[in-house]
Parts: C-alpha cells; sequence; structure tokens
C-alpha cells in the first residue's frame, strides 16, 4: 500500500467519515461467512507493548473481542503507529495505528497514555499514541455496536452483528441502514472479509477439549452476539419474531438459539427439539470434567425439575446464550451464581 509511514490512496477510493478506511479488497455477495468470532486473545500475535492496550479494547463490550481489536489493527496499519494515510492532492485522511480520521479523532479520542508508552495520561488525546488510540478504537467500536443492535432489534438491518459493526466502522452507520445489511460495496466487503478471516488467527486455543463439531457449533452462536432475546422466537434459518412478550422482537430464545447453531453446525443433518426442557434430555449426558467447546448446559433456574434455560458452552469457564426479555444474546462466566448455584446437565449432541 505504500512505504511506511504514508500510504497513497487510488483514484477509485472511497473516503467516509469513519476511522478505519484504508486498507481495501475485492469482495461480493450481501454476506460474509464467519467461523470464529474470537475467544481468548492468542498473546503471542500481538506486539508486546500493544497487549495491554488489545486487551483493554477488547473487553469493553461482548461483541467486540480483543481478537477483533487486533485484527482490525493488522488490517489498517499492520501495527504500525506513526502511519498516515493521504489522498491523491496530498491530504491526511487517516493517521495513527487505527487509523482514525480527524472528524472520528475529534468526536472519541481519549487520552489514557503518554507518547513514551506509560500507561498514564500526559494530557493530550494523540492519535499517535497506541494506548490513546487502541483504547479509543475499542470505545468506538463498541459505540457502532450499540447502534447495530438497535437497528437489528428495530428490522431497519439483517444480518450477523460482527460483520454489521465491522462494516459500519468502514462505510459508516448510515451506509449500513441505508442497504439493510453489509452494503454492497467492494472496498466495505473485502474490509470487513479481511478482518473476519484474521481473527481465528488471533485466537488462542481453548483450555478445554474441543472437536471441529463443537466449534463450529460455538462459531454459529457467536454469529449472533448482540441480537435480541424474543421469548418463542428464532428458528433453524435464524432470528425470528416470537410470541406473547416476543411477538414484537425479532431474534432468539434460550433453545431456539442452541437448536440452530446444532441445526447449522450439521448442515442442516440435526434438528433438536425445540425446548430446552426437551434438549436437557437430547444427546448423551456428559460429567462436569469431561466438558467440551460444543456442549450444551441445562439449568433449572426455577428449581421443580424443569431445565428452563439452555446454554452452549465455549470454553474457559463461559458459555454463550439467550438469557431473558430485555437482553440479547451474550457470553456468560459458569462460576456466576446464580448459573452455578442451579441444577444442572451437560449434554453433548455430536
Amino acid at each position: 500500500m505504500g512505504s511506511a509511514g504514508k500510504i497513497v490512496l487510488g483514484a477509485a477510493a472511497v473516503v467516509v467519515l469513519a476511522p478505519l478506511t484504508l486498507i481495501f479488497a475485492s469482495g461480493g455477495g450481501d454476506t460474509v461467512p464467519m467461523d470464529n468470532l474470537g475467544g481468548e486473545l492468542d498473546a503471542k500475535r500481538v506486539p508486546p507493548e500493544y497487549l495491554p492496550w488489545v486487551n483493554k479494547a477488547g473487553h469493553m463490550c461482548s461483541l467486540i473481542t480483543p481478537a477483533v481489536i487486533a485484527a482490525q489493527i493488522e488490517t489498517e496499519s499492520n501495527w504500525r503507529p506513526n502511519v498516515s494515510s493521504y489522498d491523491r492532492a496530498g491530504n491526511i485522511i487517516a493517521s495513527g495505528i487505527s487509523q482514525f480520521i480527524p472528524e472520528t479523532w475529534a468526536a472519541y479520542g481519549v487520552d489514557v497514555a503518554s507518547r513514551n508508552g506509560a500507561a498514564t495520561p500526559d494530557g493530550v488525546a494523540d492519535v499517535f499514541t497506541p494506548g490513546d488510540a487502541i483504547t479509543t478504537q475499542g470505545i468506538y467500536d463498541c459505540a457502532i455496536a450499540k447502534d447495530i443492535e438497535a437497528l437489528l432489534k428495530s428490522g431497519k438491518v439483517s444480518g450477523d452483528p460482527l460483520s454489521l459493526t465491522l462494516a459500519a466502522y468502514n462505510a459508516g452507520s448510515y451506509a449500513v441502514e441505508k442497504a439493510g445489511k453489509v452494503p454492497n460495496i467492494p472496498e466495505t466487503q473485502g474490509y470487513v472479509a479481511s478482518i473476519l478471516a484474521l481473527i481465528p488467527q488471533y485466537t488462542a486455543a481453548t483450555t478445554n477439549q474441543s472437536s471441529p463439531f463443537g466449534q463450529r457449533v460455538v462459531a454459529q452462536a457467536r454469529r449472533w452476539l448482540g441480537t435480541p432475546y424474543s421469548w418463542g422466537g428464532g428458528t433453524t434459518d435464524g432470528p425470528d419474531y416470537g410470541v406473547a412478550q416476543g411477538a414484537s422482537i425479532k431474534g432468539f430464545d434460550c433453545s431456539s438459539l442452541v437448536q440452530y447453531a446444532v441445526y447449522q453446525a450439521t448442515g442442516g443433518k440435526l434438528m433438536l427439539p425445540r425446548t430446552s426442557e426437551e434438549q436437557a434430555t437430547a444427546g448423551t449426558e456428559v460429567q462436569r470434567d469431561q466438558i467440551r467447546v460444543g456442549d450444551v448446559i441445562a439449568f433449572q433456574l426455577h428449581g421443580g425439575g424443569d431445565y428452563d434455560h439452555i446454554g452452549i458452552y465455549i470454553g474457559n469457564g463461559r458459555m454463550i446464550h439467550a438469557p431473558r426479555t430485555g437482553d440479547v444474546v451474550k457470553e456468560a462466566d459458569l462460576s456466576d451464581s446464580y448459573y452455578s448455584s442451579k441444577p444442572q446437565t451437560i449434554r453433548r449432541y455430536g
């Protein structure tokens, strides 16, 4: 893309008011496939001086993980903190390790670090200070993710939340809303595809055993992080409107998310029962010390022998689930006393 410290965009480049706009590749279609949204960060892949900031930025909201932050940075600047991009007239378009345009930096830039690398503010929100830029990247990512969540909930857009968020970071939320999906702009399609392809490379292996099937189940569920909970909603094809309190909400409930993930992971070959009570008796029972990625955990949250909630184990003592009305598909820590104190059973479907 150019010499170190300077990137010159060609005449065909589209300049938009969003910070991450520089590394383009051809692409097409309406959606971008996703196999891994990123779990624990593989610290060996990240330059050590940036590791604390990447971890900080990747723990501000559930959708934006450290692996997502790292993949964005590689796509934007290849970890070069002093790079700037220019148009043909020589005007600066974007700057820094996370490639912010001036308008976005003015609105979101924060001062959390000093130019010499110290983790203390120095009185200036500096786009060329990696700590400032990477922290701001996390803040801005999460702000956009919140906007996308609202658009998904309203039905104005459809698709997986991370792809939509990355597209909005590149082309602007207005472009995503206008298209109702990831815009069919080659630069934006390529940008999203580039980051999604890098995320698995920045993701560490989990501390629990996994199988290709289990990994596929988790990947399918993670596609919908941030999707609204809809009681009775969701099908094997994706989010859908529910019944009763879920009638006006397009999303998943706990058991439809599990049913969807397993159905998609098997290419439609395995259709689980629809309810958590039935799913808790399907498959093979697994002891807690034998749990592995992709197993499901059913809970008796309200007693009475009724398994009224279910989630998917993602490794490292965490699960992904659709919790309740008013909430969204998210990750949760199984050590949380609300879950750990409840009767539960673990099932394996493949």
